[in-house]
């Protein structure tokens, strides 16, 4: 892994083309909902433990890595857009979204409310998780 010695983000590859900033993840929750920031710390207590996890903000949304980025978390006005890569699409009523991107499937769920971040979403990350470090 490579740490940007600019913004501290840390990528896969050695002078990894990317969008350098120095903001912190506490910024992309000013003026939210409290309701997103506690669904964000639940769901960040439970994935932390898979391990590497290292997290840093972008300009928009939190990046979280293993051995390369796999879960982007975009702080909106009203919900979290969560979103992770496998190499099949996953069939769930809670994916929102999904989109393919160079030979893997982005999976977009869409969280609101602390109450929302249970069981079922983690079991859907973790494929997210392990395809990460599977690459």
């Amino acid at each position: 892994m490579w740490k940007c010695p600019k913004c501290e983000r840390l990528f896969k590859n050695t002078n990894q083309v990317h969008m350098c900033t120095r903001k912190d993840i506490g910024e992309l929750f000013l003026e939210k909902p409290d309701e997103l920031v506690l669904a964000y710390d639940d769901l960040v207590q439970h994935i932390k433990q898979w391990k590497p996890f290292s997290q840093g903000a972008s300009v928009h949304s939190i990046i979280v890595t293993s051995k390369k980025a796999w879960l982007i978390i975009k702080p909106m006005k009203k919900e979290l857009d969560v979103k992770f890569y496998t190499d099949q699409p996953i069939a769930s009523d809670r994916i929102k979204k999904i989109t393919e991107y160079r030979n893997k499937f982005a999976h977009h769920i869409r969280i609101s409310d602390p109450v929302q971040v249970d069981q079922e979403i983690f079991a859907l990350l973790r494929e997210g998780f392990d395809y990460s470090i599977r690459e």
